[in-house]
């Protein structure tokens, strides 16, 4: 019998332009939670909305295991497992507690964060997000992205009115159409995928993207197989292309290790009852 096991790599910086740093990151590989969200806002309250969605959602998602009766915020979709239903609800969480922050603060006020969050539960890698971060899978030596920006440039390629080799270089690729805290309810996507063994998961914000494309994050995963040799890597090329944004990256490689018979036994013997 075999059990999944994540290692991960992370790192996160200011970048060569920016005075702050308003990215936020959360890694939890025994819970098999991930989470990247880049915040918005003047006068440092876009570290405030990132900050806070980074705690408000594994606080929601541990209580959630610990009381599986505890209800959704909003509404569950049936096509989608009861661990991607809980991401969304914590999103969604995370979206009232920041809106409601930026409404009693005259400083906060128009803060948000984008949210890019994933968990694995078994061989099922749920997917939650909201904005511009985004995540990759590497797999069978090719990258692809799972995500789609909510973005003013994304909807003008996806309408045909920008060809997609120029959203890097579009004056106003930064405005986003969905972002966590910005008004009352957030819409957030959902996905999910089966997970093989080898694979290589990558959460990041758009500073990384604006300077490293597909092909360099492809080739950064096969100099090494240390995720914190390949995050460290990547944000070091991000500041090598200009540094114009903060950039998070968080590295999570998938394996299976096998699990005795006797191991499976005396687990179940010393822990404690339910």
């Amino acid at each position: 019998m075999h059990a999944w096991h994540v290692t991960h790599g992370a790192a996160s910086d200011v970048g060569l332009v920016r005075r702050l740093n308003e990215d936020r990151y959360h890694a939890d590989p025994a819970a098999g939670l991930f989470i990247v969200c880049d915040g918005m806002g003047g006068h440092r309250a876009g570290e405030i909305a990132s900050s806070r969605a980074v705690e408000i959602i594994p606080h929601h998602v541990a209580e959630s295991d610990a009381d599986p009766s505890l209800p959704l915020i909003g509404l569950s979709r049936p096509e989608f497992s009861p661990a991607a239903n809980r991401l969304a609800s914590a999103v969604r969480l995370a979206n009232h507690r920041v809106h409601q922050e930026a409404a009693r603060r005259a400083e906060y006020a128009g803060m948000g964060t984008t949210v890019v969050a994933v968990r694995l539960t078994g061989a099922v890698l749920s997917i939650a997000h909201v904005g511009d971060s985004r995540l990759y899978v590497i797999r069978d030596g090719a990258v692809r992205l799972l995500t789609v920006d909510h973005s003013l440039v994304q909807e003008q390629v996806q309408s045909g009115l920008l060809p997609a080799a120029d959203m890097a270089r579009a004056p106003h690729r930064h405005v986003l159409t969905r972002a966590v805290g910005v008004h009352p309810l957030v819409d957030v996507e959902l996905g999910e995928m089966p997970v093989l063994p080898g694979d290589i998961l990558l959460l990041c914000s758009d500073g990384l993207t604006a300077g490293v494309s597909d092909d360099v994050i492809l080739r950064v995963s096969q100099e090494s197989t240390d995720p914190q040799v390949m995050a460290d890597r990547l944000i070091a090329l991000s500041n090598a292309a200009g540094g114009t944004d903060n950039a998070t990256v968080i590295v999570a490689v998938v394996t299976q290790r096998h699990t005795s018979l006797w191991k499976r036994m005396y687990t179940q013997l010393v822990s404690p009852p339910a």
